[in-house]
């Protein structure tokens, strides 16, 4: 039985793993900014499930949740990054306090997280560390340039933090979903109060009052749960791996691009060699 913490459970994708966690018969230590939302997990699952309260941007919170859930079940084997939030704006309209706080929720407060359970898993030489990244991190989308930049550092982190850890027995994997089913774009959706008007036609087009929420995305947050439970448990698992067909032909069409680029200027970056 493997006992696990995850952030940002109170919906969505944190609350399909936790799901998968939970039926799979292996503890959970349920996290969100206010626990209460999370009762649901303690009383379906008293013996398996603790619900504790987890703000990334305060350090204090951070320590107290690790020290908490390793005090009530023993330890943490695996691990699971998955709170986040976006921010929408030109890179030109951000304002840097709310930048420092996304990059603090979406970045800093996951590799804190990383630094202080990481020394338990090297003690046992197991665990796991799964990141929730997005297809953000493959090419970003206008009027969303810092979620972009943010996701981007956390799936470069983790591909040296995987090279670092797999000699210790430490599984370090990459989840960059696509458009999945959730409130995301409701609820964890922040945007710049300044606004330029030379950007209308560009970084405007993705601020909140010019979007509607279908709510007909593609991906299943249960099922994109039970995959990521389910893919942490083998012994040949993807250190990097992209979730629904949307994600999949989007990477598929950036990288053709990018070869295409690379193909294309190939004999100017060639010039830069020594003879």
């Amino acid at each position: 039985m493997k006992t696990w913490f995850i952030t940002g459970c109170s919906s969505g994708i944190g609350e399909g793993i936790a799901k998968a966690i939970l039926a799979s018969g292996d503890r959970a230590i349920v996290t969100a900014r206010d626990s209460s939302k999370l009762e649901s997990f303690v009383k379906e699952y008293p013996h398996t499930a603790v619900a504790l309260s987890l703000d990334l941007n305060q350090q204090t919170s951070i320590i107290h949740a690790v020290e908490e859930g390793t005090k009530l079940f023993g330890g943490i084997d695996v691990l699971v990054n998955n709170a986040g939030y976006s921010y929408r704006g030109a890179v030109e309209e951000a304002e840097i306090q709310e930048v420092d706080k996304l990059f603090q929720t979406n970045f800093f407060g996951p590799i804190e997280l990383i630094k202080r359970i990481l020394p338990q898993m090297r003690r046992k030489q197991s665990g796991a560390i799964i990141n929730l990244s997005s297809i953000s991190a493959i090419k970003g989308i206008v009027g969303s340039g810092y979620y972009a930049a943010a996701k981007s550092a956390l799936d470069s982190i983790s591909e040296v933090l995987a090279m670092e850890t797999e000699p210790l027995g430490i599984k370090v994997m990459t989840v960059e979903p696509g458009a999945i089913r959730t409130r995301f774009n409701d609820t964890s959706l922040k945007e710049s109060a300044v606004f330029i008007d030379d950007y209308k036609e560009t970084a405007a087009k993705s601020r909140k009052e010019n979007l509607v929420n279908p709510n007909n995305q593609i991906g299943d947050p249960n099922k994109v749960g039970q995959v990521i439970v389910d893919l942490i448990e083998k012994t040949d698992y993807p250190r990097k791996i992209l979730l629904g067909s949307d994600a999949v032909s989007f990477a598929l069409e950036t990288y053709q691009e990018r070869l295409e680029e690379v193909e294309k200027w190939k004999t100017i970056s060639l010039q830069t060699d020594y003879e």
